[in-house]
């Protein structure tokens, strides 16, 4: 079958583009009766900018104001402006976007501690609900650099400690902040519970220990138990061999000998009635 040329094909996908543009309303485009106002909206083709610019409504305008007179503001109005737009990405609850404006805040480097100690703060709880919960705490660390008493950066650190199972850790952070404010309900509901989970972590800690040092005696008692030897079949004799001794020292002792290319022990318990029986009137040696 012969296949359409390329541009017919084109042709053919435009021609159904535009039917189907033709029997659906066009939206989006400007009203017939505000066409001029609509179109004045727009930063090319504006004769006169507003005095004021809302970012929601104009977001290209406010975009390119930014852009012209962001170098002839201060760091720390450039800062603030930064923060702001990460406060309402994060009340928008898109976190990612409120981490990358409060990133940009910072690279400002203004001369505000407080104002620096706040976009360190607002981040980690962006970063906290995005999950990254150690980025989270060096930012409260950082935050408290710069401000020591920052009560919201002292409950935020409390927190990431909490979820990543510092409890002793969060235990000090909620101390320290009730330090500030000996009534902050948070810090006190997280100073009960990381102080309840740290004694549980603390006695599954001894608990746990009580067991490896039981297992530990029970192998050790085991390996007192069992007796391993190797017979020299011309003399009669047996060699024992030392718990500690390896297989290649063992095997290089002139008195052992290999058959059919299998080294062959005797493994018994000392104490077992076999073990005594067996070894009953045999010379037995120590290997060394």
């Amino acid at each position: 079958m012969e296949q359409p040329a390329p541009d017919a094909a084109g042709d053919e996908a435009m021609d159904a583009f535009l039917e189907k543009f033709r029997s659906q309303p066009y939206r989006g485009g400007f009203r017939e009766d505000q066409w001029e106002e609509e179109f004045a909206k727009i930063p090319l083709f504006m004769k006169q900018a507003p005095s004021e610019v809302d970012p929601r409504e104009n977001p290209d305008l406010a975009c390119l104001q930014s852009i012209i007179f962001d170098e002839e503001r201060s760091p720390e109005e450039q800062a603030k402006t930064y923060k702001d737009e990460g406060n309402d990405y994060f009340k928008e609850k898109d976190y990612k976007k409120a981490v990358i404006s409060y990133t940009e805040g910072l690279k400002k480097k203004c001369a505000d501690p407080d104002l620096n100690a706040v976009l360190y703060t607002n981040r980690a709880a962006a970063q906290y609900y995005l999950g990254n919960l150690r980025s989270a705490l060096n930012d409260v660390t950082a935050a408290r650099k710069l401000k020591p008493c920052h009560l919201k950066a002292i409950v935020r650190g409390a927190l990431c400690h909490l979820e990543l199972k510092n409890f002793a850790e969060a235990v000090n952070w909620c101390d320290e902040g009730l330090q500030i404010d000996a009534k902050e309900k948070k810090l006190l509901e997280m100073r009960a519970k990381a102080d309840k989970l740290k004694r549980t972590e603390q006695r599954d800690i001894r608990k746990a220990k009580v067991k490896e040092k039981k297992e530990q005696n029970q192998n050790e008692a085991l390996l007192q138990a069992v007796k391993v030897y190797f017979e020299d079949e011309d003399r009669a004799e047996l060699y024992r061999v030392p718990p500690k001794s390896t297989l290649l020292r063992v095997l290089q002792h002139p008195r052992y000998f290999v058959k059919a290319l299998t080294p062959a022990f005797l493994v018994c318990v000392g104490s077992s009635p076999f073990c005594r029986n067996y070894l009953q009137g045999r010379k037995v040696h120590q290997v060394k």
